[in-house]
């Protein structure tokens, strides 16, 4: 890992073939946060594909092990979906908890940790973040193209700088606005 990388996302898709990295990374460079290094050409977001979310979970506390060797300024945020089988953020990250445990995490680094999780899909947050509502019980459309996946993240930038409150936000996206807010306190 680069020593200037501050910001690790471990997300799913496969390189190249998901809209998660194209989301994500839109989304740090237009939030552009306080503690990330200024100057340009620096690393400061690495994203790691893992395939889905089992390899996210089985990935995560080796990331999270990466993070902490690289020094306190290096934060793992981990990008998820909920699914049909998982009923929101907290029994996701019980999830989590229960993989870290298992290969040696403690609580206190475990809370380090800035989960990320959409119910089904990003697709769900970029139809609400183009139309204004969105279904989370049933999957969002799918989006092909990345301009659409960028001005989406773009517009979700420009609401969290803002910090108002937005009418009929999806639950998944208030709950993963809570936890990116939470990091910023941390920053602090």
């Amino acid at each position: 890992m680069a020593s200037r990388t501050q910001i690790v996302c471990l997300c799913e898709g496969r390189k190249g073939e998901s809209i998660d990295e194209v989301f994500i990374n839109r989304l740090m460079k237009s939030l552009q946060p306080d503690w990330l290094r200024p100057w340009p050409g620096s690393n400061v977001v690495r994203l790691v594909t893992c395939g889905g979310r089992k390899e996210v979970v089985e990935s995560m506390p080796v990331e999270l092990q990466r993070c902490l060797k690289a020094g306190g300024n290096t934060t793992l945020m981990v990008w998820a979906d909920c699914d049909d089988n998982c009923a929101d953020g907290e029994s996701l990250k019980a999830h989590f908890w229960q993989e870290a445990l298992r290969q040696g995490i403690s609580r206190e680094q475990f809370d380090r940790v800035v989960f990320i999780f959409a119910k089904d899909r990003l697709e769900n947050w970029i139809e609400f973040l183009q139309t204004g509502s969105t279904d989370e019980l049933k999957e969002g459309p799918r989006v092909r193209h990345n301009r659409a996946v960028a001005e989406a993240a773009k517009k979700l930038a420009d609401f969290c700088k803002a910090g108002k409150p937005i009418d009929r936000m999806p639950p998944s996206l208030q709950w993963s606005c809570r936890n990116w807010r939470a990091l910023v306190e941390r920053t602090r």
